[in-house]
């Protein structure tokens, strides 16, 4: 983990002001974490180079974990994205109601002139609509894995403290109840 006064001081950070200091940026509580579910994972659908400088901005305005929020965008790394990206395309043309065209694909700026502005409005759409239902997926399963958790280890202090305290026997019940005389 990097040292909190050099992120403090970081040049690049100084556009934030003082909201890079919040201590949910680096602490684990059930607001900071399901938030940042839901940041790391719409800025894992953004087609863009950038998502993690996204997703820490994201985390820094919006105050939740930054780390859980920039780590959550490697969902789309080099490996995963072609068939991501591609099932945004398929979600898009299938909302516009488009038909799905085949492209070629080639990583060169003659194929992004031609091949992108044909697809461009389903894909972006798409992503759109699937970095959506992925963050509020990703909040509200993380807000409810917190819940079941906390309910899981109550019940079980709850247990512990049933078994560590001594039994009481019905001649302990007894000698309670005798009144003693006052002298």
């Amino acid at each position: 983990m990097p040292d909190h006064h050099k992120i403090r001081n970081h040049k690049h950070l100084s556009l934030f002001g003082t909201l890079h200091h919040d201590p949910n940026l680096w602490h684990l509580n059930r607001r900071s974490v399901s938030g940042a579910f839901a940041m790391g994972l719409f800025n894992a659908f953004v087609p863009v180079p950038f998502q993690m400088v996204l997703s820490a901005a994201g985390a820094i305005l919006c105050r939740v974990n930054l780390p859980i929020s920039v780590g959550l965008v490697w969902i789309t790394n080099p490996i995963t994205m072609p068939p991501i990206f591609y099932f945004t395309y398929v979600v898009g043309t299938w909302l516009l109601g488009t038909p799905i065209t085949d492209v070629e694909f080639a990583i060169s700026i003659e194929w992004l002139k031609a091949e992108l502005v044909a697809i461009w409005k389903p894909f972006l759409l798409g992503c759109f609509v699937c970095g959506i239902v992925a963050a509020t997926a990703g909040y509200l399963l993380m807000r409810g894995f917190w819940r079941f958790m906390v309910v899981r280890d109550w019940k079980a202090r709850r247990f512990r403290n049933r078994l560590s305290k001594p039994k009481r026997t019905k001649s302990d019940t007894n000698d309670e109840n005798i009144e003693t005389p006052i002298e």
